[in-house]
């Protein structure tokens, strides 16, 4: 039998089944979806936590409390939370020849309301260089100044979804917000900026402290003057915050410290996931394996019309084995055309992607499992005795 006449036999055999077939492809399907899903999300969180840092810039350090890393158990590290707004002084005192700007950082969740409208934001609270140091635009309005800073001011800038949910189409500036029962006015509103940053009700650290009683300062946060200044600008505010804390008690993470631990325990995730869809992908091939073998049970009177005819074993063999791949590859190429769907939806909330390579490596572990799986079933084929095949009709 030629080549071609294998291809098309092979593809007459799985259509006369449709179900069945479908059935069968089900967990490749479940598997290849699972992978590009997977690929495409954690390349988006990747590229958006990337992005991110870029636009802060390399040249940031923050200062947190304890020996606390992202990998670390973060409520240790903040049970002796010894960071105070005096440490951001001895900062610019030790290290002011490279230091662009420096600001401690406070945050914490309160409700936010406006006449009967309610919303649950982040509260965030710096210095007046808070806006400068995270590249804060602003939609409407102005930031607060170092002297309503130093007063304690009850004034805010709110993010682009809490502005949105408050006043709708109104117009926030110097509107009057509460805050555990106390009020603030909007000065400023800022440029949608996605994620959490839209969800930010920004106020004087002081404010935050004296009005609203929130004392724990989350970190300070340290802008060197450019890239190269980082390294040894980094030692010179360690030394600063060694003047009264011991080495224990604060940690100093720079953006690519922070960036590595991200992408690590992203990796870590991923390695994990990847675990789950290759099991997917085996227990397909066990599946394929199985319908397979019944298949050949159900087609032995062919087998045998077939080698009666002057079919060799190879050519026999080569049949079952086509439709192995057939069926791995059809379920390979549904599950990666599921999951490009899965990755435009989430594309609403994420700069998912699907790399080049997630494509190949899909359609290559179908290719692979078909084999893996359908070598089994092929070899019994071909081993069929024809003269006990057409006995068995």
């Amino acid at each position: 039998m030629q080549l071609t006449e294998t291809f098309i036999t092979a593809h007459r055999a799985l259509l006369s089944n449709k179900v069945r077939t479908l059935l069968t492809m089900l967990g490749v399907i479940i598997g290849v979806f699972s992978v590009v899903i997977l690929v495409a999300l954690v390349t988006g969180v990747q590229n958006y936590i990337t992005d991110q840092f870029n636009e802060l810039g390399s040249n940031l350090v923050f200062v947190s409390p304890g020996r606390a890393t992202l990998t670390s158990d973060p409520a240790q590290a903040f049970t002796d939370n010894k960071l105070t707004l005096d440490q951001i002084d001895t900062i610019e005192q030790f290290a002011g020849e490279y230091v662009d700007a420096a600001s401690p950082y406070i945050a914490s969740g309160k409700t936010v309301s406006y006449k009967t409208k309610t919303y649950f934001g982040s509260i965030s609270a710096g210095n007046h260089l808070y806006g400068y140091l995270f590249n804060i635009d602003l939609a409407k309005g102005r930031f607060f100044t170092g002297a309503e800073d130093k007063s304690a001011q009850r004034v805010t800038i709110i993010g682009s979804d809490v502005a949105k949910k408050l006043f709708a189409n109104k117009n926030p500036l110097n509107q009057s917000i509460k805050i555990d029962d106390h009020s603030f006015r909007v000065i400023g509103v800022m440029v949608s900026k996605g994620a959490d940053w839209d969800e930010l009700v920004i106020m004087p650290i002081n404010t935050a402290v004296k009005v609203l009683g929130i004392d724990e300062i989350t970190y300070h946060t340290v802008k060197f003057k450019d890239p190269d200044s980082v390294d040894i600008g980094t030692k010179q505010v360690e030394l600063a915050m060694l003047q009264d804390l011991k080495r224990d008690d604060f940690s100093i993470l720079s953006q690519k410290d922070l960036l590595q631990s991200i992408q690590s325990i992203l990796g870590i995730l991923s390695v994990g996931l990847a675990a789950v869809a290759a099991i997917s992908l085996l227990v397909g091939g066990i599946g394929i394996m199985n319908i397979m073998l019944v298949s050949v049970t159900e087609r032995i009177s062919e087998i045998g019309l077939r080698k009666a005819l002057g079919a060799t074993p190879f050519n026999i063999g080569l049949q079952f084995m086509i439709e192995a791949i057939f069926l791995s590859l059809g379920g390979g190429l549904i599950g990666l055309g599921l999951g490009f769907l899965g990755t435009l939806i989430a594309q609403n909330f994420l700069n998912a992607q699907v790399p080049w390579w997630a494509v190949v490596l899909s359609l290559s572990f179908s290719i692979v499992v078909g084999v893996l799986f359908g070598t089994y079933p092929a070899i019994q084929a071909s081993k069929k005795d024809p003269i006990e095949a057409l006995r068995y009709e």
